[in-house]
Order: structure tokens, then C-alpha cells, then sequence
């Protein structure tokens, strides 16, 4: 369908569907200092841009604007058309808060009374 229009109009879609991905996806990984905005993610891997990326490879970590979701190690890439597509050995999220060495109860109450 798409090959049937003028290529001004073409190119506009393609610049169309890049702003709008740039807009609603606030995903990075970071390498060290370097960070690269995420256009996809999935369970296996992630997509940069083409342009602008270099090939990562080894421990990188994944944040949603400025909060740290995963810990990756990126095992390779490939080349496709317009993104550089990663994928990772493993993904660990990140903790919120540190480990417990111990059994939590079910319930737990919001305060206690005191006497």
C-alpha cells in the first residue's frame, strides 16, 4: 500500500512515525557516560536508532526517564534497515528496595496502639 504513494509523502510518514516514537517512548540505556534512547523493547531485546548508536555489548543498564528498571548484559547485535537491534543474555529489574533475609507476614499492620 505504501509503495503506491509519491515519495514527499513517504518521506513524511517516516518522519511522522520517528517523531512520534521519540515522543512517547522515554526509554534509554546507558554504557558507561553514553546514553541511547530505546525505540523498541521486548522480553529478548531492544532497538536503537541506526544513527547515532554504536554497537553495545556487555553490561548496560535500562532506565525509564530517570528511573532504573534493568541491569542487561548485551550479548549482540544486527543491522536492520533504519535500527540496530540488540539482544541480551539476561535482564534483571532493579529493586526498589533492599533484600530481605527474613519471612514477611501476609498482613502487616498500618500502626499499632499504644497504651
Amino acid at each position: 500500500m505504501i509503495s503506491f504513494l509519491p515519495d514527499a509523502v513517504r518521506q513524511g510518514l517516516e518522519e511522522a512515525r520517528k517523531a512520534a516514537l521519540k515522543r512517547k517512548d522515554r526509554l534509554s540505556v546507558q554504557d558507561g557516560d553514553d546514553s541511547y534512547r530505546i525505540r523498541r523493547f521486548w522480553d529478548g531485546g531492544f532497538a536503537l536508532d541506526l544513527e547515532g548508536s554504536e554497537r553495545l555489548r556487555g553490561h548496560v543498564d535500562i532506565y525509564d526517564g530517570p528511573k532504573h528498571l534493568y541491569t542487561c548484559l548485551v550479548v549482540s547485535s544486527v543491522d536492520e534497515k533504519d535500527e540496530r537491534v540488540f539482544e541480551f543474555k539476561w535482564a534483571t529489574p532493579v529493586a526498589s528496595g533492599p533484600a530481605a533475609d527474613f519471612v514477611r507476614p501476609d498482613f502487616v499492620p498500618a500502626g499499632l496502639i499504644g497504651r
